[in-house]
């Protein structure tokens, strides 16, 4: 893992978490927030419920870069092969990055589908109506296992890290790197939501998974060419 791949994770996860994360994310902890963390109670008795949370979404994270890392280093036999699925993951990360920027429709349904699926629909019910503290870890890896974009972003990182250790510590670094601002959302979601700044943090966000996917394929392509 170079300063290159850590900029662009840090740097995305960051500007992602200002603009992505607000609108994916912001009615989930908005909703937990009021159904379950009382208002009265002392500031250290919110921040560590909040804090627990954000555990759980990083927990979710790490075991799908450990698991994408792992599939990724199927594909590193061989300069000619990772070649190839770095070419392919540039691509998948190009789309990824004009989907976010409104330019295409790339795997918007599933990120749409998938989040209100039954199952989900009746845990998450389960968890929000639960007091006990660990229910705060639930959402968390619950909502860390939703679809969504950014994430795919990031996995399709760790995948082309070739090892489930660096796909695990590329996925440790995005939670860390978002959770700032989800630490903070209750507290600063009328300003994060004002549409022409979260516009602006999307687009910064997506222009950088763009120029890294292009990055990527070019690495991809000077392997098999070279």
């Amino acid at each position: 893992m170079n300063a290159i791949d850590i900029s662009a994770i840090l740097s995305v996860a960051f500007l992602g978490s200002l603009g992505h994360c607000i609108g994916m994310c912001g009615g989930f902890v908005m909703a937990y927030t009021s159904a379950k963390i009382d208002p009265s109670s002392a500031a250290l008795h919110q921040f560590f419920a909040h804090l627990i949370y954000n555990f759980g979404r990083m927990s979710a994270y790490v075991v799908l870069g450990l698991l994408f890392g792992a599939l990724g280093s199927l594909f590193t036999f061989s300069a000619y092969v990772s070649g190839y699925f770095y070419f392919v993951a540039g691509i998948i990360m190009v789309l990824m990055g004009l989907s976010m920027m409104g330019k295409i429709k790339f795997l918007t349904s599933l990120e749409s589908n998938l989040a209100f699926h039954p199952f989900v629909k009746k845990l998450f019910s389960y968890l929000i109506h639960t007091k006990k503290m660990v229910s705060f870890y639930g959402l968390g890896v619950l909502n860390g296992f939703l679809p969504c974009g950014l994430v795919y972003f990031f996995l399709a990182k760790a995948a082309t890290s070739g090892s489930a250790f660096y796909g695990a510590l590329t996925m440790a670094l995005f939670g860390l790197a978002t959770m700032p601002v989800m630490l903070g959302l209750g507290y600063v979601v009328g300003f994060l939501k004002g549409n022409v700044f979260r516009d602006w943090m999307i687009k910064i966000a997506s222009l950088i998974i763009v120029l890294y996917g292009i990055y990527m394929s070019y690495l991809g392509y000077s392997a098999v060419v070279g």
